[in-house]
Order: C-alpha cells, then structure tokens, then sequence
C-alpha cells in the first residue's frame, strides 16, 4: 500500500454544505501530518467557517479584505487557557493553515485565488520563543524528581522525561513511539519516528535514555488493540494502566508535577517543550556547532534553532576577537 497516493476527488464533488468539512478532510489527507496537527488544523478551519457564517460571507468568494478582518478579531479573542489575547504567533499560525487550505482548493479550480496571500499577517519575530525554559541544574532537578519517585507509572515517567530531556524530542513525537521504533544502527541503539512536516526520522539512544527505556520495556503493561490506521501490528510504546496510549496531556502535567517536586519556581507554567528548549540552550552552550543542533531538532530554517541559543549575544563570542586574534598572528 506504501505506494498508493491519497486521491483527491474534483471540486465538483466536493461542497461547503458539510461546513467546509469536505474541503477540509480532502486537504488533510493530502498532508503528512501527526493527528495532533490535523485536529489542531481542522480547528482553524472550521473558526474561519464559523466566523464567515456569522457574517454572512461565502468563504469561496472571500477576500484579503475579508481575513484581515478575521485576523483583527482573532487578536482581540481571548484564550481561554491563558485569560489573554491571542499571541501574534497563534493568529499567525491560524492564518497560515488558512492559506495552505486555500492554496489546496486553488489547486482544485474551486477558487480563482488564495485570499490569505494578501492579507496583512502579524509580524512574529523568529529570534525569540514563548516558551519558560528551563536551566541545566533544573532539568538535573527534575530528572531526580523522577528517578525517586514511586509507583506504577514511575518506571514509565522516568523514561518519557529521559526522551524530552536527553533527545529533546516534541511530546507528540513521544507518544506517538511504537515499540518497533527502537532499533540498532551502527552500533548505536537508535529510536526513529514521523517528525514535525511527517518526516521520518531517526535519533541515537544515549546510555541513560536507553537504560530507562529498558527498564520499562521489561515491565510494560500489556497494550490494547491498535486500529488498522495506525500500522499493521503497531504497538505503541507508552500505555496507561489501562493499555492505552498515553497522550500529551498526561505528559503536560506529568513535567509540572515533577517540576514541582523538584522546587522549580516556574514549574506552574513549564511544558514538556521546555525540556525541548533545555536540550538546544545546553547543546549550544556546550559547543555542539549549530547546524547539528539543528539537524537533531529537525529544523528546516536554522534560524528556528538559533532563537533557543539563549549565549548567542554574549560578548565573549563576538566574531571580532577571532579577526583580531587572526591578525595579531599574521603579525606576529
């Protein structure tokens, strides 16, 4: 089946009367994406949907004067979670899984053009990260946390923190692990999973991460039936008590209770992304040259990687010592 492309089937068979379900469920499939990003996807259609039918406008005959007009109150909505505004980067986002699906129906002739091209989208600046990150003592702090906790999801928690800290992995990368994921490549023990874009990828074990994921694996509750979807005899590899697959959400609170026991002060707003943020910070810190950074994070822009070197504006580094250190020995 490995060789069979999604087929797309043609405008004409596909309509609005769904609410834009049709339309979106085509795009989707003609994406590599985890199932996180295709329900957070389908969720910002479904807003714009939702905000043109409130107005009265037809979502195939909007404009760039239209989405303007979303983009302002998406900026005046407040999350929720947060009690506050949208951030730039959120609405920035949203609008550009609106325009990826407007581009896909202009492919498909149902628009004559993509009305979020023109639209005016918040400036987000690429050189800073919302993220709360956290120091190396800290992340020492919470993986103690972990290693003396008890109880029967310790031995399992030990090695989801050990592929967040050690690997600096995405939390959805993590518990999307089957158990034939792990693997041997050239003498390194090795673990492979579907990026962020759906890139497969691959990443070696260190000592640590592989002695706690052993511990586990030897102790592993049985799982429960994993559907035809997700790969003939896929496994996954973190199960609840229930044999379930664990999900982000356990994971969330999962790093805020050990970071809490550990007596991190911001422990009420990390996330497992701070653990990923942790990973890139030391990595640079420690010398590790940008471009295996970013190989190891899976960034297509270094520019991505380099707004987690937190050291990049010290003084010390400053390229012009090295030009003058390079002169004073020609002159020498």
């Amino acid at each position: 089946m490995g060789g069979m492309h999604p087929v797309v089937p043609p405008a004409a068979q596909l309509s609005l009367s769904s609410g834009g379900a049709d339309f979106t469920e085509a795009w989707l499939r003609n994406r590599r994406l985890s199932d996180h990003t295709r329900a957070a996807y389908r969720r910002d259609i479904a807003g714009w949907l939702a905000w043109c039918d409130n107005r009265g406008t037809a979502p195939l005959s909007a404009s760039f004067l239209d989405v303007n007009e979303y983009a302002r109150a998406l900026e005046s909505t407040v999350d929720p979670r947060s009690g506050r505004p949208l951030t730039p980067a959120t609405v920035a986002r949203k609008l550009s899984a609106l325009s990826s699906w407007y581009a896909f129906l202009v492919k498909l002739r149902a628009v004559d053009g993509n009305p979020v091209s023109g639209a005016d989208r918040p400036q987000v600046a690429r050189d800073h990260s919302a993220t709360v990150g956290l120091a190396p003592d800290e992340v020492d702090a919470l993986l103690a946390a972990a290693d003396s906790a008890t109880g029967p999801t310790a031995v399992r928690n030990r090695a989801v923190i050990a592929l967040l800290a050690d690997l600096g992995l995405r939390v959805g990368e993590v518990v999307s692990l089957n158990l034939d994921d792990l693997g041997y490549e050239r003498g390194h023990r090795s673990v492979r999973f579907i990026g962020k874009g759906g890139k497969p990828r691959r990443r070696a074990l260190t000592p640590g991460t592989a002695a706690a994921l052993d511990e586990y694996l030897a102790d592993r509750p049985a799982s429960t039936p994993v559907p035809a979807l997700a790969g003939a005899g896929a496994e996954p590899m973190f199960v609840t008590a229930s044999g379930a697959r664990l999900d982000r959400h356990a994971v969330f609170r999962l790093v805020r209770r050990l970071a809490r026991d550990a007596g991190i002060p911001a422990w009420a707003k990390l996330s497992p992304h701070s653990l990923r943020h942790a990973f890139a910070t030391t990595a640079r810190a420690e010398g590790v040259p940008l471009e295996d950074v970013q190989d190891a994070m899976g960034h297509a822009d270094p520019r991505t990687t380099r707004r987690y070197d937190r050291d990049r504006h010290n003084l010390d580094r400053d390229p012009a010592y090295a030009i003058w250190a390079a002169r004073a020995r020609r002159r020498a």
